[in-house]
């Protein structure tokens, strides 16, 4: 199949572009940018508004209803923490003075793992155009006159969901075609043409925590993922890699490929495999889970249903961190879902 994408006209269409942008010239809408937000300002366990810093003074804007906590898996745990609300003992170790004890807040983080097998190719690829400034150029203009080429493209074109186990009720790995290759993605694409099977675990059993650094908002929190310390998902990786070379080795992917670059021929034995997983292996950004909805007798849960976080009034979250478990594809539709649901629950509870 191929992947629905939140574009428009060519463009990625931004939850910011597709909700604020049409009303952000409403009188009781103001948006801020280039803001840091320091805190959220709570007292007798209300929230009542947020500290934040732009042009390096600190500004606090007062709430006349609820706080609406939207800062992603990673900051908001952060946010949270910093506002006193978190495991007491990482608080105080941090002089954060505590508001509420959530030991719940910052755990439970899940993600997606990517295993990138990589195999160069005869057909023209991303690789190419990069290192091309006369075609970077065309690309450029293509896309500028008909909305198409590279430019219009997704990061992965295929996609499927397959079962590593044919007993298995559902899928459980999620397979990606990349029209390009990388090491890592930070130092840019191959020199020579090739494309990445990618592929991913789709409900990991491992679990991180986001912890702080220190108490200030501006060093960034400690990320602890803890991918693949469990004895399935090794496996699963595993499964989910021979499956991706067993696909390669058929038309119509077969009739491109010259060799597999990554991990190579000469690794072979699932221990080989799982070593070149660990290696090599890079998230695919869909951290979630790190203030989970549950039950207010579940002692690490931190919202309940209607996202309000446990024992503190006027204060919801409303973003991936609320997932008790990591959905079983990309993120960015649920997100969007959470949002939605979110502002029915503030309208239908505003009274």
């Amino acid at each position: 199949n191929y992947f629905q994408m939140t574009m428009h006209k060519g463009f990625r269409c931004s939850s910011a572009k597709a909700f604020l942008t049409p009303i952000k010239s409403r009188k009781n809408l103001r948006i801020i940018t280039n803001a840091l937000t320091k805190k959220i300002l709570i007292e007798n366990k209300k929230a009542y508004g947020v500290c934040f810093i732009k042009d390096g003074k600190e500004h606090i804007i007062h709430a006349n209803k609820e706080v609406v906590l939207s800062a992603g898996a990673i900051n908001t745990p952060q946010l949270l923490m910093l506002s006193g609300i978190g495991n007491q003992e990482e608080l105080k170790h941090h002089n954060i003075d505590i508001v509420h004890h959530l030991p719940g807040v910052g755990k439970n983080l899940q993600d997606h793992l990517q295993a990138r097998p990589v195999y160069r190719c005869t057909a023209p690829t991303i690789n190419r155009i990069s290192h091309s400034l006369i075609k970077k150029v065309a690309e450029a203009i293509n896309f500028g006159l008909r909305r198409q080429g590279v430019l219009a493209m997704a990061a992965s074109l295929g996609v499927a969901f397959l079962k590593t186990d044919k007993n298995l009720a559902t899928p459980d790995i999620q397979f990606h075609i990349q029209p390009f290759s990388a090491d890592k993605p930070s130092d840019g694409p191959h020199m020579f043409d090739a494309f990445t099977a990618s592929i991913c675990q789709l409900r990991p059993e491992s679990r991180g925590e986001i912890s702080l650094t220190s108490s200030n908002i501006r060093e960034y929190p400690k990320i602890y993922t803890r991918y693949l310390t469990t004895e399935l998902d090794c496996q699963t990786i595993v499964k989910g890699i021979k499956i991706a070379r067993d696909i390669a080795s058929h038309a119509p992917l077969k009739d491109f490929i010259i060799d597999e670059f990554q991990p190579g021929q000469d690794v072979i034995s699932d221990d080989e495999i799982l070593h070149w997983a660990r290696d090599t292996a890079v998230s695919i950004y869909h951290p979630v889970g790190t203030a989970k909805m549950g039950l207010h007798s579940d002692k690490m849960s931190v919202v309940n249903d209607r996202l309000q976080i446990h024992d503190i009034e006027n204060l919801r979250v409303a973003d991936a961190s609320i997932m008790p478990t990591l959905v079983s594809g990309n993120t960015n539709a649920p997100c969007i879902m959470i949002g939605e649901k979110a502002s029915a629950m503030i309208i239908a509870d505003k009274d």
